[in-house]
């Protein structure tokens, strides 16, 4: 993708465009009084013409060289799990260099990510670590060739060159599923995330070619799941039905808690298998313990800061893609045997 070198608009650009002076800008810009109409409207047509952010941070609390000594985490959901492990490997990284992290939640909803990055931007965040919802990010070109350093963690960039830190999670489903049908499952239902996500259709691919692999077709797949509660209603829909599954790979760990209810609610918790993807708290107390694919979000988001960082300090290179491993911990529930018995390896 071209990406223009364009300088980051000024509030003199705006004023020029707009046909008034640099103190009409800054009057519209701050809501202050004493603008007619039409100048308050050219300037506004002008700021949007050109994507003119203002700067709201007081250069007092500026470092030299125009820092801020902040950056900022646009993540999926902070009250998840993995979301707060990314956040605090970011601040534990920042906290030693003496730098705040800003942190909000996108909850899959592109407008709110377009308006959290831009909220961060007039604030003149040094950096930004984002967990994207839109399908493109195209938008952010200005932001890179104005110098902020951006990484994108666990779904890669689309329509921006910029680096990313993921994992492989088409090889960690299929690990999951090979894992179940070496344990005599074929019916082995699909809980998934909204299909919107990257990452979620990844992992379906790797479900459906792990299935593949065995000669099975699947037949329980529930997509746009993106609760507990809705994942309970769904498996406890094909639980309840006239061919319930053996056994489940659910593909969030939101999702694989709301299996668990729906198992224990039925009182199957010993009788259906499930293997999730994502670790979560408690998941090995559990009775039976939850087998997971784990992501090592603390580790991406130690990888993603020490990108960033490398960058503020100068450091230059091509944009790359950085792949954290997954990893099955194996704990019981993924183990319970199905109908074909134990296989050997």
């Amino acid at each position: 993708m071209d990406q223009v070198a364009r300088a980051r608009p000024t509030l003199r650009d705006v004023a020029q465009l707009a046909g008034v002076s640099p103190k009409t800008v800054s009057r519209v810009v701050n809501g202050e009084p004493g603008v007619s109409p039409s100048k308050a409207g050219a300037v506004e047509r002008a700021i949007r013409q050109l994507e003119y952010r203002p700067n709201i941070t007081a250069s007092s609390l500026r470092r030299a060289g125009g820092r801020t000594a902040a950056i900022a985490a646009v993540l999926e959901d902070v009250s998840n799990p993995f979301s707060s492990a990314l956040y605090r490997a970011l601040e534990d990284v920042a906290h030693a260099r003496d730098v705040m992290v800003f942190a909000g939640s996108v909850e899959e909803d592109p407008d709110r990510e377009r308006t959290l990055v831009r909220a961060f931007a007039m604030r003149q965040a040094d950096a930004m670590l984002i967990v994207p919802a839109s399908d493109n990010q195209a938008y952010l070109t200005r932001e890179v060739v104005g110098g902020t350093p951006l990484v994108f963690v666990d779904r890669p960039p689309v329509g921006l060159h910029a680096d990313a830190v993921l994992v492989d999670n088409e090889a960690g489903a299929a690990a999951a599923v090979h894992h179940l049908v070496a344990h005599g499952h074929r019916d082995i239902a699909y809980l998934g995330d909204l299909r919107t996500i990257a990452t979620a259709r990844r992992r379906f691919q790797g479900y459906k070619e792990a299935l593949s692999d065995h000669g099975i077709r699947p037949v329980h797949v529930v997509h746009d799941l993106h609760t507990s509660e809705a994942a309970s209603a769904a498996f406890g829909a094909l639980l309840d039905g006239p061919s319930p599954p053996t056994a489940c790979f659910s593909a969030q760990n939101l999702i694989t808690i709301g299996a668990i209810r729906a198992l224990r609610s039925r009182g199957l918790q010993h009788r259906v298998a499930i293997a999730g993807f994502d670790d979560f708290p408690l998941a090995d107390l559990l009775e039976p313990a939850v087998t997971v694919v784990s992501q090592d979000p603390y580790r991406m988001g130690r990888v993603a800061a020490d990108l960033l960082f490398r960058r503020l300090d100068g450091e230059d290179w091509e944009p790359t893609t950085h792949l954290v491993d997954t990893r099955l911990i194996v704990r019981g529930s993924g183990e319970i045997a199905g109908p074909g018995g134990l296989r050997s390896a």
